[in-house]
């Protein structure tokens, strides 16, 4: 088994389930043009984000990590049109590249891009009085994760879904090095949720386009402080 060969089956199936779209295809260039990072979620990782958005029936959504929107525009699609979508963005060219593509994309009325450090901005959304989130995912910088999942315990209720994304690390999660903070990051997110009375959750290994890595996912049982 390759990468080569994971790929061309992500090529196949995405073809098929997660076809080309301009509005995404559209927000990949133009994240390519403005020379940021190439992490966005895959077309069928994307398409996932969206499904398990309608299955929940979500009206708001917490997005930590916006990068060129790519991912918002899979979840924002998964809205009513009464929904809302606060995603946070420590980086103001990244945020002006997302901020662009919701726009082409017909989002802005559903989405707010909020420009700063996740770990600040996240007790002001507390203090605010924002959410409950029916649907958090958890895609910024991987060291911040364990304290992005507290946070988004506070700020969900008995029901929400939480989805940390990058949690395999090309399985280093199981044996992290001293000097790896990323991994070592996810292997405490997910002891924390295998912890937490608070959620059940569980991990998937993932092969693709994007190499070797998994997330984990955790539905809300209850006593976050919020109410349904």
């Amino acid at each position: 088994m390759s990468e080569a060969l994971w790929s061309s089956v992500d090529d196949y199936l995405a073809g098929l389930l997660a076809p080309a779209d301009a509005m995404l295809d559209s927000a990949l260039q133009s994240a390519a043009a403005a020379g940021l990072p190439e992490i966005q979620v895959s077309p069928l990782q994307g398409k996932l984000l969206h499904l398990i958005a309608r299955i929940r029936g979500a009206r708001r959504i917490l997005e930590i990590g916006t990068l060129a929107g790519y991912s918002t525009i899979w979840l924002a699609r998964a809205l009513p049109a009464d929904g809302q979508l606060i995603t946070l963005e420590a980086e103001s060219k990244h945020a002006g590249v997302a901020r662009a593509n919701i726009e082409r994309a017909g989002l802005s009325g559903v989405v707010e891009i909020r420009i700063g450090r996740a770990i600040e901005a996240l007790p002001r959304l507390a203090a605010e009085g924002a959410g409950p989130f029916d649907l958090v995912f958890i895609d910024a910088d991987k060291p911040g994760t364990p304290d992005y999942f507290t946070w988004a315990l506070k700020l969900t209720h008995a029901g929400s879904i939480i989805i940390v994304d990058n949690v395999v690390r090309e399985g280093a999660v199981a044996a992290p090095a001293a000097d790896d903070a990323s991994a070592r990051a996810m292997r405490r997110v997910t002891e924390m949720m295998a912890a937490d009375p608070r959620v059940e959750a569980t991990a998937i290994q993932t092969v693709g386009v994007k190499g070797y890595d998994g997330f984990a996912l955790a539905v809300v049982r209850g006593n976050t402080g919020r109410s349904p």
